[in-house]
């Protein structure tokens, strides 16, 4: 499932999740710390495993 991360304009701390694309397409990500919906969702890196090795 894919990783998502978010910023809390309410108490203003990041935060990630991992959501299901159901989950994700519902917008109802809650922050853990303070309970806000008042979230906004960041850019995050990703990390792609392949089966080649690079030279």
């Amino acid at each position: 499932m894919p990783h998502y991360e978010f910023f809390c304009h309410d108490c203003q701390k990041l935060f990630s999740e991992i959501l299901s694309l159901v989950d994700y397409e519902e917008g109802e990500v809650v922050c853990p710390h303070c309970g806000s919906k008042n979230v906004e969702q960041r850019w995050s890196a990703c990390t792609v495993i392949t089966s080649k090795k690079s030279a």
